[in-house]
């Protein structure tokens, strides 16, 4: 699958950014986030893509978390991005910050957020801390760059910084960057713009985007998403969609499939991928035949770090739940990997 920018996805399939917690504690890479991914890139995704990377040291989300926001960071990053691609897979840094979503004992202050969030504990970000926000979001994927990777994902899902600026509840500013929905969309539209004028000409720019929850309006994400890809300046949209095969919880799109509120888009030549309780070869199949360029694999994914492999048999469906700790072991996460999964109920024995 070719992009418009960077070399082609040898597949349609591609690793979900995934929380795992096993970075070091200043972000750093740690040798079971590198064999993690790294298993996976052998296991045949034909893109890489690792778990949410803060661009700034208050934007981290959760303990272990990889970093990007230092020059100390690349040397790590580049063994990474090396090793993934020598796998014939493509290297994605996901870039990340938690905003209101920033745990206040972990970063030591209150949190940011587009407005003061009583819920969160939550400071609003001044004008000018907006401003450093977008230069160290492209500063993030610079560093990517340097350290050799094909590309980087913005976050902009999940009720983290961008989608809390996207989200018309959540942002109740009065200035350029809140109200109107093309004011909430101009950090995004200035982060993408920035990359593209500050990265390589084949450097490969996605985003992820959910359609629900956190404030957003199912119309307005639809109608954001077919300008990104009009306008053509990212190369993929990764509609992270909770279940591929659900409808949309907004009554006045009932009764059609939210997947297709997306696929029906006018594209051009930006790609998009679904991702969302794709636990068998047929589900995966089934988005393709909808209309999605590829799919993006999470859960499965930690299952089975050859998940795309397993796929070639049309029957393919991942391991029942619940595993055991040792299969966990087996397919390549580390123990606070595996203790992190014990916390979702059902997933792991005992």
């Amino acid at each position: 699958m070719t992009f418009s920018h960077g070399p082609a996805m040898p597949n349609r399939m591609m690793l979900a950014p995934l929380t795992n917690l096993q970075s070091n504690a200043d972000g750093t890479l740690s040798e079971d986030e590198f064999h993690w991914l790294t298993l996976r890139a052998k296991g045949g995704f034909g893109l890489t893509m690792t778990c949410a990377a803060h661009v700034q040291a208050v934007g981290q989300g959760f303990p272990g978390q990889l970093g990007i926001f230092s020059d100390a960071h690349i040397p790590g990053l580049t063994r990474l991005a090396a090793a993934i691609k020598a796998e014939g897979s493509l290297a994605v840094v996901q870039l990340h910050h938690a905003g209101m979503r920033s745990p206040k004992d972990l970063i030591g202050t209150a949190p940011v957020c587009p407005s003061d969030n009583a819920e969160f504990g939550a400071r609003a970000l001044t004008a000018e801390e907006v401003e450093t926000l977008i230069a160290d979001f492209i500063t993030a994927a610079k560093r990517a760059e340097i350290a050799g990777f094909d590309g980087v994902e913005l976050h902009g899902a999940h009720g983290y910084v961008i989608s809390q600026f996207l989200s018309p509840e959540i942002n109740q500013r009065g200035d350029q960057w809140g109200g109107s929905a093309a004011n909430r969309e101009r950090l995004l539209d200035r982060i993408i713009a920035g990359v593209r004028a500050t990265c390589r000409p084949d450097f490969n720019l996605g985003l992820r985007l959910s359609p629900e929850r956190f404030g957003l309006r199912l119309a307005e994400v639809r109608d954001h998403a077919q300008r990104l890809m009009r306008a053509g300046d990212i190369d993929y949209l990764d509609m992270s969609l909770w279940d591929v095969r659900k409808e949309p919880n907004e009554e006045a799109f009932k009764g059609t499939s939210l997947i297709s509120v997306f696929t029906g888009l006018d594209r051009g030549k930006v790609r998009l991928g679904v991702a969302g309780k794709i636990m068998s070869a047929e589900i995966a199949r089934d988005c393709l035949a909808a209309g999605a360029d590829f799919v993006l694999i999470g859960r499965g994914a930690i299952l089975h770090h050859d998940w795309p492999k397993l796929a070639a048999d049309p029957a393919f469906v991942a391991a029942k739940l619940p595993v055991t700790r040792a299969h966990l072991v087996a397919e390549g996460l580390g123990p606070v990997f595996v203790d992190y999964m014990a916390t979702w109920k059902g997933f792991v024995e005992g």
